[in-house]
């Protein structure tokens, strides 16, 4: 998500650019829809046999590996027989990108409809590929609140603030109405452990049951929207028989080529991949809600918060009584979130939030969002932890399968409540998220799941994150502190840790201008 607008935004808000977008009518798209009479599936059956007794709960399993994530998804193509429906805000043409876009290939070969929903955020210059791989009998591509194609992007930005700027965030993929996963992750090398560069640690979660066809329903309105351009529609001219068979052939080699890669063999060495074989997965059983924002709230005014996800996820905080653990990457709470979050306090509950650091952090705008308001939650007995990026070698890949990559940043998004619920999804704990785009989560009662993920929190926060504190001194005067580790030896910085003047300077200035409503 903020690789794509958030990291422009200051920008915006000095320059002033030329240029007037046109898209095409999108009225002759067609509509389709979930299959809901899938019981006869080799998933419906498998899902049935599990849920005998259960008739009204949903089996969870929490992929917090990136490698998992993958075989999870891989998986269930390849056990799809009716129908794949994918939703995402970023699909990026690298290695896992094409690992994910064959698999969906191969299951069009074998007959099964293919829906792939994408946002236009990063597609820039990709038409034709999404088009050859639409031009497949059994796949549709469309094109989620698309850009103008005969105006630069950057200038759309300006003259179309407001439209473009909010974009489809949602994370979900869903197979034969009988399965699905929801979660924080994109299609891309670093969500997934296969970038050397840049890990993001993330958790999605596979789900079976009545789960999917709640996603399914929420996929639909998305899918027939009119914000969802086929993306033939917004090409002059299609690709040839003989342009779609060059790209086919170099997704094809591709893929071939990295058989014996390590990360390949990492995917089929997966311990998901040895429990999938035996029909061993260690499932949670509960109730689940699907939370959705209204894909019409990108076209309707921001007070009209029938359409937000967020009216319908309050109701599951109003009875917290004990404790509220937050893991988001990008935390800007505002000015309301501050009152909800230092009131739960006052009431009793025990607040904590990880996000990332300064120096964890994949867009720095963001941070100084945050920054403004740390010393008031704080204050509150608001607890706060952010990423340390400075762990030992392979020291995130026991705690949560974060690979040794050269930088490692949080980007999973979930609440735990009272150690009963939890809320996973695609969701981040700011405006951008809550006002700007539209997402998608579950809400899981499911009281082992949010008692491992408090856990998990127990025990490695310390080894993972520097606890941010406002301590005094002899005169009164309050300064932060981050208390964490290095090398097993407790340290403690007066300065954000692993940060130069300049990083620091920047964040302090970027605090003063008026940009908080596009974090």
């Amino acid at each position: 998500m903020i690789a794509g607008f958030r990291t422009v935004a200051p920008l915006l808000l000095l320059f002033v650019l030329g240029g007037c977008a046109t898209l095409p009518d999108n009225s002759g798209r067609s509509h389709s829809f979930i299959e809901t009479n899938t019981a006869d599936t080799g998933l419906g059956r498998a899902v049935a046999a599990q849920r005998r007794g259960r008739p009204d709960q949903s089996g969870f399993l929490l992929l917090q590996s990136g490698l998992d994530a993958l075989v999870a998804r891989a998986a269930l193509a390849r056990a799809a027989e009716r129908t794949i429906d994918a939703q995402y805000y970023l699909l990026h043409p690298d290695l896992t990108g094409r690992l994910f876009i064959n698999e969906l290939l191969q299951a069009a070969e074998r007959g099964v409809r293919v829906r792939l929903l994408i946002d236009d955020m990063d597609l820039a210059g990709r038409d034709i590929n999404f088009a050859a791989l639409d031009a497949h009998p059994h796949v549709q591509v469309r094109i989620f609140n698309p850009f103008g194609r005969d105006v630069g992007r950057l200038s759309q930005l300006v003259t179309r603030f407001g439209s473009v700027t909010r974009r489809m965030h949602n994370k979900s993929f869903t197979v034969d109405s009988q399965a699905v996963i929801l979660g924080g992750r994109n299609i891309g090398d670093e969500y997934f452990e296969a970038n050397p560069a840049l890990a993001f640690g993330d958790l999605d979660v596979l789900g079976f049951g009545p789960i999917a066809q709640k996603v399914g329903r929420s996929f639909d309105q998305y899918w027939n929207h009119p914000l969802a351009y086929p993306v033939t529609v917004l090409l002059e001219d299609t690709p040839s028989k003989a342009d779609q068979a060059v790209l086919r052939r170099g997704l094809e080699t591709f893929v071939a080529e990295q058989a014996d890669s390590a990360y390949l063999r990492a995917l089929r060495d997966s311990r998901l991949t040895q429990q999938l074989v035996a029909g061993e997965l260690p499932l949670t059983w509960g109730q689940a809600s699907v939370v959705a924002d209204d894909p019409e709230k990108l076209l309707a005014d921001r007070s009209e918060r029938q359409l937000h996800l967020v009216d319908r996820l309050t109701p599951h905080f109003e009875d917290l009584s004990s404790e509220l653990t937050i893991f988001s990457p990008y935390f800007v709470p505002t000015r309301k979130g501050v009152d909800f979050l230092t009131g739960l306090v006052t009431q009793g509950v025990r607040v904590r939030v990880l996000t990332n650091s300064l120096a964890s952090t994949d867009v720095p705008v963001v941070h100084a969002g945050y920054a403004r308001y740390r010393r008031e939650l704080l204050r509150a007995g608001v607890e706060l932890f952010e990423v340390n990026r400075q762990w030992p070698p392979g020291g995130f890949a026991d705690k949560w399968r974060w690979s040794g990559s050269s930088k490692a940043s949080l980007h999973a998004k979930s609440f735990v409540l009272d150690r009963e619920r939890v809320f996973i999804g695609s969701l981040n704990f700011d405006p951008r998220s809550v006002i700007e785009n539209t997402e998608i989560g579950v809400v899981i009662d499911a009281p082992p799941i949010a008692f491992s993920m408090a856990d998990w929190f127990d025990r490695n926060i310390e080894e993972i994150a520097f606890r941010v504190t406002l301590e005094s001194d002899d005169s009164g005067i309050e300064s932060l502190r981050w208390r964490g580790y290095e090398k097993g030896e407790p340290v403690v910085y007066q300065v954000e840790p692993y940060t130069s003047f300049w990083q620091r300077g920047a964040v302090n200035l970027l605090r003063l201008l008026p940009i908080e409503s596009q974090l």
